[in-house]
């Protein structure tokens, strides 16, 4: 049997987001596989000794990774979860924000993040090398000493081996839908039907202020499930004062009530600044909605010809598709598509692949024995 310990970011649970989702249901279909897999925040102490190998989550937090890398001696994934927040920055921040992008590359805006997460929040960082590294050459460090990078698509690899100008042994893991309850949930729930939804945590990235924008004073009811992150508060109360009568925020619901609001909507809406993929369009996709995404990320890997693009930065670009998604028959293709290559039990099964492959490349250890 092969023992993993799962490390993420501190906030992991606290200020929840598709990690979440992702670190959750991966840990509980590669258990049904006979792995053990306990979960940690990069916070806590772990007895490494327990484990044959660590999973890390997100490479653009390498200040949470390295100090565990140097502590524990142990071989290591990363799911690479690579949001660039390039675009984000150069177009969607005000004031101070928007006045350091045009001065600091994006390793450097990423580090001050870092710096200011510890200051502001309290946020530890794990490793003083990170101090004196910077961002840029952490993430190369925590990258070429991986025994393999698990990344959500193709194009979320070549575009972190374009950034970084590395080459490195990877797997496409797909980030995935929970097919039990996506087969299991029927129930409809008449205060959405046939609204447009756009489920996601609220904050500049996921762009709910432009949706808002292209859909106020329409014909369409517009439910915002979610809840803000601590460095968006002030976003989320822009929303909520520019939202028309049309458009209702509601908190964030548990699984089967957001697959049955799925269920019950017609289009699901995605218009964020950047994507690795959008679990919640997979998710809002397979329960019978259209979906309209975002055109900048790694969607078109998943969605391919099957849903509507948008342009974040273009009011009219977001209506258009909504109106163009909304007519439209619902696409029963994608659903089974998904179905067939989107779950978290198929995530797990290449997950486990990725294991054996990085155990077998260690020698001289008696890691074998577990796997």
């Amino acid at each position: 049997m092969i023992r993993v310990a799962f490390i993420s970011r501190a906030t992991l649970y606290s200020t929840p987001g598709g990690d979440t989702r992702q670190v959750d249901k991966t840990a509980h279909c590669l258990r049904a596989l006979g792995v053990t897999v306990d979960i940690y925040l990069t916070t806590r102490q772990i007895d490494y000794s327990r484990y044959d190998l660590l999973h890390f989550f997100n490479i653009i937090r390498p200040a949470d990774i390295i100090g565990h890398i140097e502590k524990s001696g142990k071989p290591y994934v990363v799911s690479t979860i690579f949001v660039d927040y390039g675009s984000l920055e150069k177009t969607a921040q005000t004031g101070l924000r928007q006045w350091m992008n045009r001065i600091f590359s994006e390793d450097a805006i990423e580090y001050i993040k870092v710096i200011a997460r510890r200051l502001k929040n309290g946020e530890k960082i794990g490793s003083a090398r990170y101090l004196w590294w910077g961002h840029r050459r952490s993430v190369l460090f925590v990258a070429t000493h991986a025994g393999m990078l698990l990344p959500n698509s193709e194009n979320e690899y070549r575009r972190l081996s374009q950034k970084y100008h590395i080459s490195h042994a990877y797997r496409v893991i797909p980030n995935g839908i929970d097919k039990t309850m996506a087969t299991r949930v029927s129930k409809r729930n008449p205060e959405y039907e046939n609204a447009v939804l756009c489920a996601a945590r609220i904050e500049r990235r996921k762009n709910q202020l432009g949706l808002i924008r292209a859909l106020n004073n329409t014909a369409y009811q517009v439910f915002i499930p979610g809840k803000p992150s601590p460095n968006n508060i002030a976003y989320y109360e822009q929303c909520r004062a520019e939202a028309d009568a049309n458009i209702r925020f509601t908190a964030w619901l548990e699984e089967e009530e957001l697959y049955e609001m799925y269920h019950s909507a017609k289009v699901h809406v995605l218009p964020s600044y950047f994507e690795t993929t959008g679990l919640s369009s997979l998710e809002a996709a397979v329960m019978g909605c259209n979906i309209v995404v975002t055109e900048k990320g790694d969607t078109r890997d998943y969605f391919g010809d099957d849903a509507w693009y948008c342009d974040p930065d273009d009011i009219e670009s977001i209506r258009k598709a909504v109106d163009a998604a909304y007519t439209a028959p619902y696409n029963e293709a994608l659903r089974e598509r998904i179905l067939r290559e989107y779950t978290w039990e198929r995530a797990a099964a290449e997950t486990l692949a990725a294991y054996r492959q990085v155990l077998e490349k260690e020698t001289g250890t008696d890691n074998h024995s577990h796997a």
